[in-house]
């Protein structure tokens, strides 16, 4: 694990100075483009920076948890190079309603305007926003419209995206609550008969299923069900996680399931980013101009890429502060974890970045337009 240079402040996803655009020059020109499975887009004027980002390290497809009022604008950027991902309405204060009965109706506005996946956000740390709002089943699958809004969306011809739980770091200290969040391995005692009853929608589960740490839990998920698909999105985490896997191991994993696991990035845009008026949606790493948005979203491909094509180790050029949530007299906010070249085998390699979600999702979109 790695402790940022003293210098100069460093930027949070650039710890070293690296020129980003001369990095993606360096890489090798892939024969297909990447189709990125998960982010969120928001903001006209940061997607704009984004799409210069994507563009340089070879991504030509992005699905995106956009905010409903930010579609349009995100769109006149990227027009039929992204594709959205239905999102409740985050923004409305009765949380009940948003994500009870109103999703029913927000995933109908979704799929009028292209969408043809729905994701469901159940991570544990949605119990402490449920008990604010008097529920604490509200963002979680034990809420009691989630199987309406599964039967709507599946009447509907759309498949479904979850994200069930959160990195080990997180049980070791925010979630140390057991009878409040549960231990991570209850995550997913009511996901899987919701697997079974829904067995012929496919799923993506979010962020290596939730447990990247640990790869022969997802292996019996995977083998119990054969409508499971992974991504790989969450990049601070990825990185962390499958850094420290073992190169055969890794390899043995995605050969195995070949197909089954997609290329995801989870990088979150925002006008905020670039001195505009901060776009809703989800909490965000920090920057301020265009040149601090560009590195921002530019890191995440540059690591992913790096992970999975290079050899050998190196410490990742981006900040991730679980690494002194965990050890806080080891560690620094701005300290990094090592990242490991995994060098995938390049016919496994355009499975994870292309035709894995090819086959899947760009095929599902095809048949349910």
């Amino acid at each position: 694990m790695n402790k940022a240079p003293a210098t100069t402040p460093p930027r949070e996803s650039n710890l070293f100075g690296l020129d980003y655009r001369a990095e993606a020059a360096k890489m090798p020109r892939l024969p297909y483009s990447i189709i990125d499975v998960h982010s969120h887009i928001n903001g006209e004027r940061a997607a704009a920076v984004y799409r210069e980002a994507r563009a340089l390290y070879g991504v030509g497809l992005t699905y995106s948890m956009t905010q409903m009022p930010q579609a349009q604008g995100v769109q006149r950027i990227l027009g039929d190079t992204i594709r959205f991902i239905a999102v409740p309405d985050y923004s409305n204060k009765d949380r009940a309603f948003a994500h009870g009965e109103g999703y029913i109706d927000t995933i109908s506005k979704w799929h009028a305007i292209g969408a043809r996946m729905v994701k469901f956000w159940v991570a544990p740390r949605g119990r402490d926003l449920g008990r604010e709002s008097g529920d604490w089943r509200i963002l979680t699958l034990e809420n009691p419209w989630r199987r309406r809004q599964m039967d709507h969306a599946a009447s509907l011809g759309m498949m479904f995206m979850c994200h069930v739980a959160d990195p080990d770091t997180w049980f070791k200290t925010k979630y140390t609550d057991a009878a409040l969040y549960g231990t991570k391995r209850q995550q997913y005692e009511p996901l899987e008969p919701l697997l079974r009853d829904y067995r012929r929608v496919p799923w993506i589960l979010a962020h290596m299923g939730g447990w990247p740490e640990d790869l022969d839990f997802l292996s019996g998920l995977l083998e119990r069900h054969e409508n499971l698909h992974l991504d790989t999105s969450a990049t601070k985490w990825m990185v962390r996680e499958l850094s420290r896997h073992p190169t055969d191991r890794l390899l043995t994993f995605f050969e195995r399931w070949r197909g089954r696991i997609l290329f995801g990035s989870d990088i979150v845009t925002n006008d905020g980013h670039v001195g505009g008026t901060p776009t809703p949606g989800p909490p965000t790493p920090s920057a301020g101009s265009i040149d601090e948005a560009f590195d921002l979203y530019a890191s995440r491909y540059w690591a992913l890429r790096t992970m999975y094509e290079s050899r050998g180790d190196r410490p990742s050029p981006i900040a991730d502060p679980d690494l002194a949530m965990v050890e806080p007299d080891r560690f620094t906010p701005l300290s990094s974890p090592t990242l490991r070249g995994h060098a995938l085998p390049p016919d496994l390699l355009r499975i994870v970045y292309h035709d894995a979600a090819a086959n899947l999702v760009n095929k599902w979109w095809d048949e349910h337009r």
